[in-house]
C-alpha cells in the first residue's frame, strides 16, 4: 500500500507543477522572476551548481557528479568552468558543440545520462521551471512572439534577453488562430522529459543507406499535404526531428563522428547561428546544448580529414580519461555489481580493491622524476602519503603526462572478469585471488591486448598480488592484537616520551620507583627500523615528530598515532612483528591445540563483525596468510 501511496502522491506533485496562463500571465511571472526565461546552457549550469560546490585541494568539487563519477574530479571541474560556465554566460563558446572524447568505458555516456536525468530533475523545481507556447511542436519560448522592433523594450523592463524566432507551425497559428493578437495566445508549464521528447533528444547512428535526416529536422506529413496543397505549409510538415523535441534542453548525439556527413552539416549553422534547416522553411530557430561523444581514435581521424575542419572549429573537445585513483575504481566496480542481478555473493573485503590496482596500474605513465615508480605514483594518486613526496610532486606528476589516463584496461573488462569469476564458481563469497585469477585467464581473450602489453599487465597483476598479501597479512595480524588501538595508543605515547627527553637532552622519570632514567633508546629504534629510519636519520626523524606536534597544538588539533602516516606505519609493524611467530604458528597449524582454535575462533569473529569478512572468507584468509608467513 506505501507504493502506491507514493505512486498517487507523485501523480499529485505533477499535477500541482501544472501551469497555464495567457502570454500576459507569463509576462506577468518574468517580472516576479526571470529566470524562466535562461538559456538551455544557463539552465544546465544553475542545475549543476543548485546541488553545491566545495573546494577541496584547490580545486572545486561539484557535487551533481559525485553520486555517479568517480575519481574524475578535475575533469568535471574542467567541464563546468570552460563550458557550462562560460556558456550560460552567453561567451561565444556556447556556440560550440560540446564533445566528449576518451577511452571506451571511461564515463562519457554516464556524464550525458546524468546530465538528461538531472535536467528532468530540475524542470520540476521552481528555479528551473520551463514555460512554453502551449501546442509548439518545439516547447518554444513565448517571448519569440514578441516583434523584433518591440524587443529591446522588453529586454530592458524584464531583465532578459530574447533570442530566436517562432516555429513555422506557431507563425500560422498566431496569425490564423489569435489574428497577430500574442496576448491571447496560451503559456503552459512543460517538463523536460526524454521519455515524453519534451527539450531532450537524443540521436544514434545507424546505417547511413536507410537512416533519414527526417530523424534530425522532422518530415512532411504525407497524410495531409493533400489537404494542405503545399510542402512548405507548416500544417502538413512534422515537426519532429530529434533537434525539434530538444529545443530549450539538452541534443545527445551518441557516437558522433560515426553519423553520416550530411547528418553533421546541420548542426552548421545550429551551432554558429542558433537554427537549422527543415523543408522549405526559413531556419528555424533552436536553443539546444549539444552533447556529443566519441573515442579518440575516431576523432583523430576526424580531424585528420580537412572537409571537417568547419565543424571541428565549432566544437569544444573535452577529454575524459579513466579514473586514477584506486579508491574511486572500486566505487566503480562496487556500483555496477550492486546493479546486477549478482550483488547477493559476497565480495571478500580487498577483492575489489586488488582489481581497482591491477587496472590503475594499467593506465598509469611512467614518470621521469627520480625515484619515483607506477607503485608510488598510484599511491600519490589515490591521497597516501609517500616518503621523499609532497603535494607539489602530486601537481607535478599530474601535469607531467596531458594524456595520462586515456589508455590502460577499461572498467568493462574488469566487471567482465568479475562476472566470470562470479558465475564459474556459483560459491557463496569470492576473494582477491578469485578476481586476480579471472583478470588473468581474461588476457588470453582480451581482443586488443599485444603480446607485448600482456607480458606487462601480467607483471601488474603480480605486483597487485603483492599488495594484496600485505594488506591480507596487516588484517590477520591487526585481528589477532587484543585491543589493537589501545595497544597503538600505549606504545604511540611511549614513544613520544621517549623522544621528547632524547630531543630535551632530559631523563625520564620511572612511574613505579619515580627514578630518573635515560631515554630508552632500544625501544625508539625498534619502532623506527620499522620503516627503515637509519641511525644517521634517526634524530632528524624524532625532531620531525615533535614539530609536527607543535604545529598541530597551535592550531588547537589533537596529534594521535594515525595522524603521522609514517609513525602509524611503525607503530602497526612492531606490534605486528612482536606477534608474527603467535600468528604463523596459530594460521599454519593442521591439527590446532585448544588454546590455538580458541585464539582462531576469537580472530575469525573479529574479522567478521569488524572488517567485513564472510565466514567462507575468512577461514580462507586465516589459511592463505598461514601459507605466506610460512614462505
Amino acid at each position: 500500500m506505501d507504493l502506491f501511496r507514493r505512486l498517487a502522491e507523485y501523480r499529485t506533485e505533477s499535477e500541482k507543477l501544472a501551469w497555464s496562463g495567457t502570454f500576459r500571465d507569463y509576462i506577468d511571472l518574468l517580472r516576479r522572476d526571470p529566470a524562466p526565461a535562461m538559456t538551455a546552457h544557463a539552465r544546465v549550469y544553475d542545475m549543476i551548481v543548485s546541488h553545491g560546490v566545495e573546494e577541496v585541494g584547490g580545486h572545486k568539487r561539484y557535487k551533481f557528479f559525485e553520486r555517479d563519477i568517480y575519481g574524475l574530479d578535475r575533469t568535471m571541474e574542467k567541464l563546468v568552468e570552460e563550458y557550462f560556465h562560460s556558456a550560460a554566460r552567453r561567451l561565444d563558446v556556447r556556440k560550440r558543440i560540446l564533445l566528449l572524447m576518451g577511452p571506451v568505458s571511461g564515463g562519457k555516456s554516464t556524464i550525458v545520462t546524468i546530465l538528461k536525468r538531472g535536467l528532468e530533475q530540475f524542470a520540476r523545481t521552481d528555479r528551473g521551471a520551463v514555460y512554453a507556447i502551449q501546442g509548439c511542436p518545439m516547447h518554444e519560448d513565448p517571448l519569440h512572439l514578441i516583434p523584433h522592433g518591440l524587443r529591446p523594450e522588453f529586454e530592458k523592463e524584464l531583465g532578459v534577453r530574447i533570442e530566436g524566432n517562432l516555429c513555422p507551425s506557431c507563425q500560422m497559428r498566431l496569425r490564423t488562430e489569435f489574428d497577430d493578437d500574442a496576448e491571447k495566445v496560451p503559456v503552459v508549464r512543460v517538463l523536460l522529459s526524454e521519455e515524453d521528447r519534451v527539450g531532450i533528444g537524443t540521436f544514434s547512428p545507424s546505417d547511413p543507406k536507410s537512416q533519414d535526416i527526417a530523424d534530425l529536422t522532422g518530415s512532411i506529413d504525407f497524410s495531409t499535404i493533400t489537404e494542405y496543397g503545399s510542402e512548405s505549409d507548416p500544417r502538413a510538415y512534422r515537426f519532429d526531428g530529434e533537434l525539434n523535441k530538444a529545443n530549450r534542453g539538452l541534443m545527445e548525439f551518441q557516437e558522433m563522428l560515426k553519423c553520416d556527413e550530411k547528418f553533421l552539416w546541420n548542426l552548421l549553422s545550429l551551432t554558429q547561428e542558433g537554427n537549422f534547416k527543415a523543408g522549405r522553411f526559413a531556419l528555424i530557430s533552436a536553443d539546444e546544448l549539444i552533447i556529443a561523444h566519441t573515442n579518440e581514435s575516431e576523432y583523430k581521424a576526424f580531424i585528420s580529414n580537412k572537409k571537417n575542419e568547419a565543424l571541428q572549429s565549432r566544437m569544444i573537445v573535452m577529454p575524459v580519461p579513466y579514473n586514477l585513483k584506486v579508491t574511486d575504481e572500486e566505487k566503480i566496480y562496487s556500483k555496477l555489481i550492486g546493479q546486477s542481478d549478482m550483488s547477493h555473493v559476497h565480495i571478500a573485503p580487498h577483492a575489489l580493491r586488488s582489481a581497482a590496482i591491477f587496472s590503475i596500474l594499467t593506465r598509469l605513465r611512467d614518470s621521469k622524476k627520480q625515484g619515483m615508480d607506477l607503485v608510488k605514483k598510484m599511491r600519490l594518486y589515490d591521497g597516501e602519503e609517500v616518503e621523499g613526496f609532497k603535494e607539489a610532486d602530486l601537481k607535478e606528476l599530474q601535469n607531467e603526462h596531458t594524456d595520462e589516463g586515456m589508455s590502460g584496461i577499461d572498467p568493462r573488462y574488469v566487471i567482465n572478469r568479475i562476472s566470470s569469476a562470479l558465475i564459474k564458481h556459483d560459491l557463496p563469497c569470492i576473494n582477491a585471488l578469485d578476481v586476480l585469477r579471472a583478470l588473468k585467464d581474461g588476457l588470453d581473450q582480451h581482443p586488443s591486448i599485444t603480446k607485448e602489453e600482456r607480458e606487462k599487465y601480467l607483471n601488474f597483476i603480480s605486483v597487485a598480488r603483492k599488495e594484496y598479501d600485505g594488506l591480507a597479512k596487516k588484517e590477520v595480524q591487526k585481528a589477532f592484537v587484543y585491543s589493537f588501538e589501545e595497544s597503538a595508543r600505549t606504545l604511540f605515547e611511549n614513544y613520544l616520551d621517549n623522544i621528547e627527553a632524547y630531543c630535551n637532552w632530559s631523563k625520564m622519570k620511572d612511574p613505579l620507583t619515580g627514578e630518573e632514567m635515560d631515554p630508552d633508546e632500544r625501544l625508539m629504534r625498534s619502532i623506527e627500523e620499522q620503516i627503515g629510519v637509519s641511525e644517521n636519520a634517526k634524530k632528524a626523524f624524532r625532531e620531525e615528530i615533535l614539530i609536527r606536534i607543535s604545529a598541530y597544538s597551535r592550531k588547537g588539533k589533537k596529534f594521535d598515532y594515525s595522524t603521522h602516516e609514517r609513525l602509524r606505519e611503525a607503530i602497526e609493524k612492531k606490534l605486528f612483528t612482536d606477534l608474527k611467530d603467535i600468528v604463523k604458528i596459530t594460521t599454519s597449524t593442521k591439527t590446532p591445540d585448544e588454546s590455538q582454535l580458541k585464539r582462531i575462533n576469537e580472530v575469525t569473529k573479529r574479522l567478521i563483525d569488524e572488517h567485513g569478512y564472510c565466514p567462507v572468507c575468512a577461514n580462507e584468509l586465516m589459511r592463505y596468510v598461514g601459507s605466506l608467513l610460512n614462505r
